[in-house]
C-alpha cells in the first residue's frame, strides 16, 4: 500500500475545497437576514494558505492503513505516535485559528457598522470543523488504545477554541449575542431538558429490566412484546406525542387527582410517556441478549445457595448481563436526549423550545443555540458510556459489550 494517510488526504482535499468554495462567515444587517458571504480569501493574507503545508507533509506519515515496511522505516526517523501527536496539535490550532478569524471579523463589523449587524458562522466554518473532528477521531486511534486517553486527547483538541470563547474573543458573533440576550432562559431550558431525560430514563429502566427478565423465561410473552415495541419504534415522534394528548387530557378531566399531580394533555406527561415507549425496545432487547448469555451454572449455583428468583436476577444475572446491556442503555439515553427536543411542541419545554423559537422567527443562530447543546450532551453521554463499557470489559464482570442497534434520530 501507499504510505499516504487516506483519511487525512481525503479530508485535506475536501477542506481545501470548502475553504475556497464556502464562506467562513456571513454578515447581515440584522438577525433575521441571511447576510452576505465572506470567504477565507478576504480574511487571511496570501501566505495564510501555507497552513495546508503541514497537513500535506503529515499526510505522508504512516497510519494504521499504511504498509508495515514503510511505516517501520518512517517510524525509525520520526515515530508514528510523534507524527500523530503533531497532527492532533495542528488540528487543534486550525480549529482555533478559524474561530479566531471569525471572532476578529465579527469585532471589526461591530465597531465599524451598525450595532444591529450580525456576523454568523458560515458553511465553510462548520464543514471544516467537521473535517477536523473526523481527522482527530481517526488520528487518536494511533496514539493510544485507552478509551479514557482518547477522549482526553479529543478534549484537548477543543481546548484552545473553548479558551477563545471563554476569554470573550467571540462575543460579537451572532450566536454569542443570542446567548447573551437569552442566558437565563438558556440555562433554565438546559436544566429542563436534563430533567425530562432523567424522568424518562428511570421508568424506562424500571420497566425494561423486569420485562426483559419475563421475556427470557416466557417465550410466548417475547413473541407478543417485541412486535408491539417494534411498531411503537416506527411511529414518528410528533405523531406519538399528538396521539397521547387527547387520552391524557380526558383522563385528567375525569380523575381530578391526575390533574392535581400535574398530568394533562400537554407538558411533561405526554413527553415522558412517549420517550419511555421509545426507550423500551433498545433496553429490553439489550437486556434480554445479556440475560441469555448468563451461564446456566451461575444461576444454578445461586439457586443452590437459597437465593430467590429476584435475588438471582439482581445479584447474578444483572451484573453478568451488564456488559451487553450497557450499549442498549446508551442507545436509549442518546436517543432520548435528541427526541426531548421535539417534546417542546407539546409544551414540555427544554432546549427544543429555543430551537423552535428560532425556526418560527427565522433566526438561524437561535436554532443553533438550542441544537448545539443537545449535540454536546449526546457526545458527552456517548463518551461516558464508552469509558464505562471499557472499564466493565476489563473487570471480572464479563466480556466487552457489543452494539446492538443504532440510535433513533430525531
Amino acid at each position: 500500500m501507499r504510505p499516504v494517510n487516506p483519511v487525512l488526504s481525503l479530508c485535506s482535499t475536501m477542506g481545501a475545497w470548502a475553504a475556497v468554495a464556502l464562506p467562513l462567515v456571513r454578515v447581515a444587517p440584522n438577525r433575521l437576514m441571511s447576510g452576505a458571504p465572506v470567504y477565507w480569501a478576504a480574511l487571511i493574507p496570501t501566505w495564510g494558505w501555507l497552513v495546508w503545508l503541514p497537513l500535506i507533509l503529515l499526510s505522508f506519515y504512516p497510519s494504521r492503513h499504511s504498509d508495515k515496511r514503510v511505516a517501520a522505516g518512517l517510524t525509525k526517523v520520526f515515530g508514528t505516535r510523534l507524527a500523530s501527536a503533531a497532527l492532533m496539535v495542528v488540528m487543534s490550532l486550525s480549529m482555533a485559528a478559524m474561530l479566531w478569524l471569525a471572532g476578529s471579523h465579527a469585532t471589526t463589523i461591530a465597531h465599524t457598522e451598525s450595532m444591529l449587524a450580525r456576523t454568523s458562522l458560515g458553511a465553510g466554518f462548520w464543514c471544516l470543523t467537521a473535517l477536523i473532528w473526523l481527522v482527530s477521531m481517526d488520528t487518536v486511534k494511533t496514539l493510544t488504545r485507552s478509551d479514557m486517553l482518547r477522549i482526553t486527547w479529543l478534549m484537548l483538541v477543543a481546548l484552545p477554541s473553548l479558551a477563545l470563547i471563554g476569554t470573550g474573543h467571540c462575543d460579537n458573533l451572532s450566536i454569542m449575542k443570542e446567548y447573551t440576550n437569552r442566558s437565563e432562559v438558556f440555562w433554565v431550558a438546559t436544566q429542563r431538558h436534563l430533567q425530562i431525560v432523567a424522568t424518562a430514563i428511570v421508568p424506562s429502566v424500571m420497566i425494561g429490566l423486569p420485562l426483559a427478565w419475563a421475556c427470557a423465561h416466557l417465550a410466548a410473552l417475547r413473541k407478543m412484546v417485541f412486535p408491539v415495541l417494534n411498531i411503537i419504534q416506527t411511529i414518528p415522534s410528533i405523531a406519538l406525542f399528538g396521539l397521547l394528548m387527547a387520552p391524557l387530557a380526558l383522563a385528567a378531566t375525569r380523575w381530578h387527582w391526575l390533574g392535581e399531580a400535574g398530568i394533562s394533555g400537554v407538558g411533561l406527561a405526554p413527553a415522558v410517556i412517549a420517550l419511555v415507549l421509545y426507550n423500551l425496545l433498545p433496553i429490553v432487547r439489550s437486556a434480554l441478549a445479556g440475560l441469555e448469555q448468563v451461564p446456566v451454572d451461575a444461576k444454578t449455583a445461586a439457586k443452590a445457595m437459597g437465593m430467590s428468583n429476584w435475588q438471582i436476577f439482581f445479584k447474578v444475572e444483572v451484573p453478568l448481563a451488564l456488559p451487553v446491556w450497557l450499549p442498549g442503555l446508551r442507545t436509549a439515553i442518546v436517543q432520548t436526549i435528541g427526541l426531548t427536543a421535539v417534546t417542546a411542541l407539546v409544551g414540555a419545554g427544554g432546549l427544543g423550545a429555543l430551537m423552535f423559537d428560532g425556526l418560527f422567527s427565522a433566526a438561524n443562530e437561535l436554532v443553533l443555540l438550542g441544537v448545539l447543546p443537545i449535540v454536546l450532551l449526546a457526545i458527552l453521554t456517548d463518551a461516558l458510556f464508552t469509558v464505562l463499557s471499557a472499564w466493565i470489559a476489563v473487570s471480572p464482570v464479563g466480556s466487552a459489550p457489543v452494539e446492538l442497534m443504532p440510535a433513533r434520530s430525531v
